[in-house]
């Protein structure tokens, strides 16, 4: 045997033994655009961690949530990470179901995370998962179609000019619909932004005792000009549309505004992939009233690694990898800084080629500042939250609530009845549970 054929057999056997011996990370995620683009760009991370292959789980956003729920709490142990919101992160690391990621290394800089992010995402002092983008809830709107009709955008709108203008720029003739807004029944689809309006129409979810609140005035005046709105203005189907429902619907230039998280609006303004792009504006999240509420809309999707997993080590290096500043500059040198996950890091809204080129920025950072999760609602509540309440238990009845509300939308019972219907079951389930008594 020769010293060159020699060697190369050495070559293939630690191919072979590294082979052998790489361990593979199941990554359950959401089918939202920027988790796809991740998924795209991994052979960046598998390129430096050659010893680390990764299998992907990518799920519609309700059926994620049903899945990795169920393998948590199970401990089931499909995944090494999860993709789970700030809703769950405190309740299941107090469960003990999720590890302490003290292991994403010392360039990581995480005192450079927003701290209303950052606080969302810990428990005990402690990051129990990394934010892959943060968002708020803005209104996204067609400057032409606004121009056309002679309205201008506030910056501050109340919803009565919301629903005024969502009326004079529908035409359904041509197909555009003033309007889209969730419908799609799901603790964090349609309720994510009903629990929104809610709060800035003044309801509230419970009383100071926990009592359900959708037999007050409040809660039937946000469904009553929801319903109305939606099929005055709004698109056929809507009881069926969430998040990524309506982007397509606005990218395909079929919607005049859209209410919805602010990560939307790199999507909505990328040309190549909208082709209403260079008429897109922003604003606040509305108003009602003399109330001074706009939602309290604070979400983030994190990177989590379940208790049950063997692979820690190797699941907090690709935490790492996928929400560092790095990874930011790896999204902005091959999509252009417009496109990189949004609402995580201080350093990204001190960027001046991030506010150059993403007109949504200062909106956005406005969005996420303008909200209060530790005083969601204008009346006095026991919980924290905003767009969702900060209870185990809320999982299982927002998506029940859910259910009630998108009937009411698709015309399969009226807003008296599922508002009872919501009353009930939340009381029912609330007294199950302990906290009335």
């Amino acid at each position: 045997m020769t010293l060159k054929s020699a060697m190369l057999g050495m070559a293939s056997m630690l191919v072979i033994a590294s082979a052998v011996h790489a361990e593979t990370l199941t990554i359950a995620t959401v089918n939202n655009g920027d988790m796809i683009r991740m998924q795209k760009l991994t052979d960046d991370f598998t390129a430096k961690n050659p010893d680390i292959t990764i299998e992907w789980v990518t799920l519609e956003e309700n059926s994620l949530r049903q899945k990795v729920t169920t393998d948590i709490a199970t401990k089931g142990g499909q995944f090494d990470i999860m993709t789970i919101g700030n809703y769950e992160v405190p309740i299941w690391a107090k469960q003990g179901w999720l590890l302490p990621l003290d292991g994403l290394g010392a360039d990581y800089d995480v005192d450079d995370l927003l701290p209303a992010i950052r606080q969302s995402v810990s428990y005990d002092g402690k990051l129990y998962a990394a934010p892959f983008y943060g968002e708020s809830a803005m209104v996204m709107y067609r400057t032409d179609l606004f121009d056309k009709a002679g309205l201008k955008m506030p910056d501050n709108p109340k919803w009565d000019f919301i629903a005024d203008a969502a009326r004079k720029i529908t035409d359904k003739s041509a197909g555009i619909y003033g309007i889209c807004l969730r419908g799609k029944a799901g603790w964090g689809e349609n309720m994510a932004f009903l629990s929104a309006a809610a709060n800035s129409f003044g309801a509230r979810w419970f009383d100071e005792n926990w009592r359900p609140q959708f037999d007050q005035p409040e809660w039937k005046n946000t469904i009553e000009f929801y319903v109305s709105l939606m099929k005055d203005a709004g698109p056929p189907g809507a009881s069926s549309n969430g998040f990524n429902e309506n982007l397509a619907l606005f990218q395909s230039g079929k919607c005049g505004m859209w209410m919805d998280a602010t990560v939307a609006a790199s999507f909505v303004s990328d040309p190549k992939a909208s082709s209403v792009a260079g008429n897109v504006g922003y604003a606040l999240f509305p108003t009602s009233g003399d109330l001074d509420n706009h939602g309290n809309w604070l979400w983030a999707w994190n990177l989590a690694v379940p208790a049950g997993t063997t692979k820690a080590d190797a699941a907090q290096k690709f935490i790492s990898w996928a929400t560092s500043k790095a990874y930011t500059e790896l999204v902005a040198g091959k999509e252009g800084w417009a496109n990189v996950p949004p609402g995580t890091r201080t350093s990204l809204y001190k960027n001046a080629e991030y506010l150059k080129e993403a007109a949504f920025a200062a909106k956005t950072l406005e969005a996420m500042d303008a909200a209060d999760t530790g005083h969601p609602t204008v009346k006095p509540v026991p919980y924290t939250g905003g767009q969702f309440v900060s209870i185990p238990e809320f999982q299982g009845i927002g998506t029940a609530v859910g259910q009630q509300f998108s009937a009411a939308l698709a015309g399969q019972r009226s807003v008296d009845d599922a508002l009872k219907a919501a009353q009930d079951l939340t009381v029912r389930e609330m007294t199950k549970a302990g906290y009335i008594k």
